[in-house]
């Protein structure tokens, strides 16, 4: 009876982290902060139906299955890079390299390196 619970409690938070990334999508106005809503929604809310589908597989004496376990790990891997390169192409297309702060280093900013008439680096020759 307490497991049930806690499966439910587990799928009810996730479903919660899931609609609320995906109202944050839809009603958050910078393109910045439209990344961050459905990164950890998506985060939050997957990991938490597929330990609620880990727990309930535990429940019923099948052991712990390693398909929520791979899942698990590559949504936890996947959608913090899926944002950050979605953040730099925005930066990139985006914010005019003046408008950009200073780098914490000498060097300059990676994501504004390229202009719009020249997308591609220099290449040295081997």
């Amino acid at each position: 009876m307490i497991l049930e619970v806690l499966i439910s409690a587990t799928l009810i938070i996730g479903g919660a982290f899931a609609l609320i990334g995906s109202y944050g999508l839809l009603r958050l106005k910078d393109p910045f902060q439209r990344l961050h809503a459905p990164t950890k929604g998506s985060t939050l809310g997957v990991g938490a139906v597929l330990l609620a589908s880990a727990l309930a597989h535990l429940s019923r004496g099948q052991g712990a299955s390693w398909h929520e376990i791979l899942v698990t790990l590559f949504i936890f891997l996947t959608a913090p890079l899926t944002a950050l390169f979605l953040a730099r192409v925005h930066l990139h297309r985006a914010a005019p390299r003046r408008d950009l702060p200073a780098p914490a280093t000498s060097t300059r900013w990676a994501s504004a390196d390229l202009t719009l008439e020249n997308p591609q680096p220099e290449r040295e020759s081997l």
